[in-house]
């Protein structure tokens, strides 16, 4: 069996545009891991191999014709079974949705496959990219949870299935899996990768959010599917930055970071809280503790909220009128999300814009703030997804996050996540681009 399925996303586009291999021994490659660890990982709801490897001998075509190449050539990418592909089917992890064969593909596939990716199948999802945990398992120790909802995207990315995945968040759905598998994880700003044509369950909060092995990796993705889209009533509308460009630079001076102990910092695992603290004692004077009082202290709060009441609204359809094809966990979390009262939603709603300026003044002395990815490493059993209370308040504010995965607690990963302004996802690059190569240089 060969390796090339063990390459970052990087160095197989580059290997395939030098012709030190193809595109077909690329995917062959993943294909046969797939088939070696699938059985006890289950990370894919749906693979079509025979597909694959005729559309990467099609890329190996196109090249050897002299078309120009994308950034993306020939490389084989895992899409969350939220996300609508054309070719294969969506089903959302429900049976309620069994055989689905959307018509179009989702905007962010449409263009991952414009850059030459090869969507090699569907990852899978949590039930409606909800609570009620999947089959997949943590291949770091296969008795433990991946996360979710975007499980098998962090599941197949850790396990050397593919070097890239997509995946969608609107508690904690792409950084969690990224702590609890060892990977890198972005949750950008809200709206900077396009929507149109993934299952939505909260116009607020759902967040299109990518996976790799390497911080580079996860610049060269997103840099592939970031763009504005006029059918998305929440698209990212402001200053773009071209991820691969600032991730190659390197800030003048050291960055300056700020601890934030979150109102959820009493639920994480003393050793969690221990592994951190070893990171931010050692950047010393570039990194300082603050607090945020007010109503910082009632944003997870928020979040539940305004989670609550549009996942109610968007659901309520499949409550009705297919209630025994949704779990008994699920129903009865639809159910008494039928409950959020207008007022609390609105006053979530309407103190999300002051709790974020707050954010943006503390960040004005600040390069980013430094904080865990989760409460601890996934928890073992398969009764939870684990919890989202690190990652809920930074996805309610739509802000950009991510999980560097940097910290280990029981000989399990634990993600360290950085969260920066609206927009500001290159100076996020760079700014963790340097703690990796600061850390690294502490422990040798």
């Amino acid at each position: 069996m060969g390796t090339l399925n063990k390459l970052s996303a990087t160095l197989a586009a580059e290997g395939i545009r030098n012709h030190k291999f193809t595109s077909e021994q690329l995917i062959t490659d993943c294909l046969n891991r797939i088939e070696t660890r699938e059985t006890a990982v289950r990370a894919w709801s749906y693979i079509d191999s025979d597909l694959a490897i005729k559309q990467a001998r099609k890329a190996d075509e196109y090249q050897r014709s002299g078309g120009t190449l994308g950034a993306l050539h020939g490389i084989p990418v895992g899409i969350k079974d939220v996300i609508d592909t054309k070719d294969m089917p969506t089903e959302n992890g429900s049976p309620i949705f069994k055989g689905r064969r959307p018509k179009e593909d989702a905007t962010c596939v449409d263009a991952l496959k414009t850059a030459g990716a090869i969507i090699i199948g569907k990852t899978v999802t949590t039930e409606l990219a909800n609570l009620t945990p999947s089959h997949t398992r943590n291949p770091h120790n296969i008795e433990h949870s991946p996360g979710g909802s975007s499980a098998g995207s962090g599941a197949s990315v850790a396990d050397y299935h593919v070097p890239l995945a997509v995946g969608t968040q609107t508690g904690g759905s792409v950084i969690r899996p990224a702590s609890f598998n060892g990977t890198y994880g972005l949750k950008p700003t809200l709206g900077l990768i396009p929507r149109t044509g993934i299952l939505l369950q909260s116009h607020t909060l759902d967040t299109l959010g990518v996976y790799a092995r390497t911080l580079q990796d996860l610049a060269l993705i997103t840099d592939s599917i970031s763009k504005t889209e006029v059918h998305d009533q929440q698209s990212y509308t402001g200053r773009r930055d071209v991820l691969l460009s600032e991730y190659s630079k390197r800030p003048s001076i050291g960055p300056k970071f700020v601890f934030l102990e979150t109102p959820a910092w009493t639920d994480a695992h003393p050793a969690a809280k221990d592994a951190i603290s070893v990171v931010t004692e050692s950047l010393g004077q570039k990194c300082r503790k603050e607090n945020l009082s007010g109503p910082f202290e009632n944003i997870i709060d928020f979040h539940g909220t305004v989670f609550a009441a549009e996942n109610a609204y968007y659901y309520g359809k499949y409550l009705k009128d297919q209630p025994s094809l949704l779990s008994t966990k699920l129903r009865e979390r639809l159910e008494s999300r039928k409950n959020t009262l207008a007022s609390d939603y609105i006053a979530a709603l309407q103190s999300r814009e002051s709790i974020y300026e707050s954010i943006v003044d503390l960040l004005r002395a600040y390069d980013a703030i430094i904080c865990l990815s989760a409460p601890g490493p996934a928890p073992a059993g398969f009764e939870t997804t684990g919890s989202a209370v690190f990652n809920g308040l930074w996805t309610y504010l739509g802000v950009p996050c991510l999980s560097l995965p940097l910290l280990s607690v029981d000989s399990m990963p634990l993600g360290l996540q950085l969260v920066g302004k609206r927009g500001e996802e290159g100076k996020l690059f760079r700014t963790a681009r340097w703690l990796e190569g600061y850390l690294i240089e502490q422990n040798q």
